[in-house]
């Protein structure tokens, strides 16, 4: 997979000088990059470099050829080797003494008489017809698919490789059972004119030459930094970490038990040792007989429970292995409810602040319970000029004395000549009557 953070792209994700092929300089795409620490150091005169050389494939597969011809090759160059018939073009991963270690770390005899030879470092015209290759491998390898469907086989098709000369091609497949290929390779022959040969992987190694996002948010692992040398997996490593036996969760995109369930299996296996090694642990009590329900690795923490009874009570390790030895000498302890009380009692004890929910005035179902309105409707339209202070609603002031009377103008009189205004009398003018429209010139 192209990385988004390589310093070269150019739109998308794929890097513009490797385009996802796995030889970007910067390395930021490239999942089996490995850095030279040694490259930098001066050697002294009279240093042999070492004749071996590890070299990198498509879909993160590495290769050590032996450099017999002495040529000065440096990280990142295109190398010829030898194959039958032809050529193959590779990238160069590492140099140097480094290799030497990784050939301790894969076992590899650096004596080998297997390794294959660097002809000579690639002309232009032999890296024009490399790339070439490569831009054609989409279109091929969606081609051998449809062929592939048209003859009903069951197998999928996962991957493609054209060798560096274009005489050549791989295709990667994965399947449940034997396939026969007579009838698809004759077919494959005539359709791209080329030497074909299949090449079956397993389920992991499609994942990790495909790559894809985990249940994590994250790249795969085995398509990162993981090597092609995968470790097995079990169930057992869940079950020392309490997980649920679910296939659904605890599987990857290649069908099999995640990788990451490995990570921290030390670490459980590390904590379980402390742990009473029986499988039902029981701690005898003057009440009766608790046995454990449930066991929290992390928090040290198991839970009892006594017959016949629902509720679970949580004691520390500490404490446990104390009641069992008190059981191993003949001795019992009151009750686990009594030895909970404690632990609660202490904890009050031992509490100095007091536990202020700051969540509370931002819960975000505040707004959902109903507001009561007011039978004044006064909370009618959801706005009320009162809700800030306890004053009641304004109200208009009247003589109560008078209170039957027809209202009255207490305005001061007015002067002579002016029009006096009837209280009685209501304040709104009469409606505006359109009248009909009538033509000045009527026709004769």
């Amino acid at each position: 997979m192209g990385c988004g953070s390589c310093g070269t792209t150019s739109g998308g994700c794929a890097p513009a000088g490797c385009q996802s092929n796995g030889s970007c300089s910067t390395g930021g795409c490239n999942a089996i990059n490995s850095y030279d620490w040694f490259g930098n150091m001066v050697m002294p005169e009279d240093y042999k470099p070492f004749d071996v050389i590890e070299v990198k494939f498509k879909g993160r597969r590495k290769e050590f050829v032996r450099n017999s011809n002495n040529l000065e090759i440096y990280k990142g160059d295109y190398v010829k080797l030898k194959a039958d018939g032809g050529f193959d073009v590779v990238a160069v991963g590492m140099t140097g003494e480094l290799v030497r270690l990784q050939l301790k770390k894969h076992k590899v005899d650096e004596s080998s008489a297997e390794m294959r030879v660097i002809e000579a470092k690639i002309t232009e015209s032999e890296l024009e017809r490399y790339l070439a290759g490569k831009e054609k491998e989409p279109k091929t390898l969606e081609r051998a698919r449809t062929i592939a469907l048209q003859l009903k086989l069951a197998m999928k098709l996962s991957d493609i490789e054209i060798r560096g000369d274009g005489k050549r091609v791989i295709f990667f497949y994965t399947a449940e059972n034997r396939v026969d290929f007579r009838e698809l390779i004759r077919q494959y022959a005539d359709e791209f004119k080329m030497r074909i040969e299949m090449r079956q992987i397993g389920y992991r190694e499609e994942a990790s030459r495909l790559g894809g996002i985990g249940s994590c948010g994250r790249e795969l692992c085995c398509s990162t930094w993981l090597t092609t040398h995968f470790n097995m997996v079990n169930t057992q490593a869940a079950r020392y970490q309490n997980l649920s036996i679910n296939m659904l969760k605890l599987s990857g995109q290649c069908g099999k038990l995640k990788c990451c369930l490995n990570y921290e299996l030390d670490t459980y296996i590390e904590a379980t040792n402390e742990f009473p090694k029986q499988k039902s642990v029981r701690l005898d009590t003057e009440i009766g007989t608790a046995y454990s329900t449930k066991v929290d690795i992390l928090k040290r923490q198991m839970w009892f429970a006594y017959e016949k009874q629902s509720n679970w009570i949580p004691l520390d390790l500490k404490r446990v292995n104390e009641i069992l030895a008190m059981n191993k000498a003949g001795k019992k302890v009151p009750g686990l409810v009594d030895e909970q009380e404690k632990i609660n009692t202490i904890s009050r004890n031992d509490a100095k602040l007091e536990v202020v929910d700051l969540i509370e005035d931002t819960d975000i179902n505040r707004f959902d319970k109903k507001i009561k309105l007011k039978p004044d409707g006064q909370n009618r339209g959801g706005f009320n000029k009162n809700r800030n202070n306890n004053k009641p609603p304004f109200k208009k002031k009247f003589d109560k004395s008078n209170s039957g009377a027809p209202r009255t103008n207490n305005a001061a009189p007015k002067a002579e000549g002016e029009k006096s205004i009837d209280p009685n009398k209501p304040k709104f003018k009469k409606p505006f009557k359109k009248k009909p429209f009538k033509p000045k010139n009527k026709p004769e």
